[in-house]
């Protein structure tokens, strides 16, 4: 499968300060029963979002004229934390968003994130700071780089997975690589065959 190749990142942030944000708020359980990755936007955060009678509520940042068009999403501490479900990728992918910055992230959810193309980048908690305290300010992650640069010019190194990094810059995904090794992989098969007499 391929994925959309990801270089920079250049977008106003939206602000999400809540610590400890599990896969159940990011995409509610009764959304998992699709198998595609599309229309999953719309509930994205959807108890949050939404009243009871399924209108917006008018509170909630995602709501709001500063969301439109951002890609990138700043949230709270143990970001994805709860059960595993590829769903939350896809629903904050389907939405618009093409990365997650917080203080850490849960492991099954930065390993699916990473997966399926969403960007989780881990920042100090200066750095995180000085984001929430700046909605809308306009930053560029460099994913060749591994930096995420402030509007002023500060710049922060942020951790992501060799391979995984690889696969997103070429908008790969695992599968995809391995079939791209097809030929190498027969060739080592054969010079690698028991001999028969």
């Amino acid at each position: 499968m391929s994925l959309k190749p990801i270089r920079t990142i250049r977008s106003r942030t939206v602000i999400l300060p809540i610590e400890n944000i599990d896969t159940d708020q990011i995409i509610p359980a009764q959304f998992l029963k699709v198998t595609v990755k599309t229309g999953l936007g719309k509930a994205l955060f959807h108890h949050w979002r939404y009243q009871e009678d399924g209108k917006p509520r008018v509170d909630f940042v995602l709501n709001g004229p500063e969301a439109a068009g951002a890609q990138v999403l700043v949230a709270g501490d143990n970001f994805g934390s709860g059960s595993s479900r590829e769903h939350a990728p896809w629903a904050l992918l389907d939405y618009g968003f093409l990365a997650v910055v917080s203080t850490s992230f849960a492991s099954i959810f930065e390993n699916n994130a990473l997966k399926n193309g969403l960007l989780p980048v881990t920042v100090d908690e200066d750095i995180h700071r000085r984001l929430l305290g700046n909605p809308g300010e306009e930053v560029t992650i460099d994913l060749e780089s591994r930096t995420l640069a402030l509007s002023d010019g500060t710049k922060t190194e942020f951790p992501v997975d060799a391979f995984a990094r690889h696969c997103l810059l070429n908008g790969i995904d695992q599968l995809s690589f391995l079939l791209d090794q097809e030929e190498s992989i027969i060739a080592y098969e054969h010079q690698n065959a028991p001999k028969r007499s």
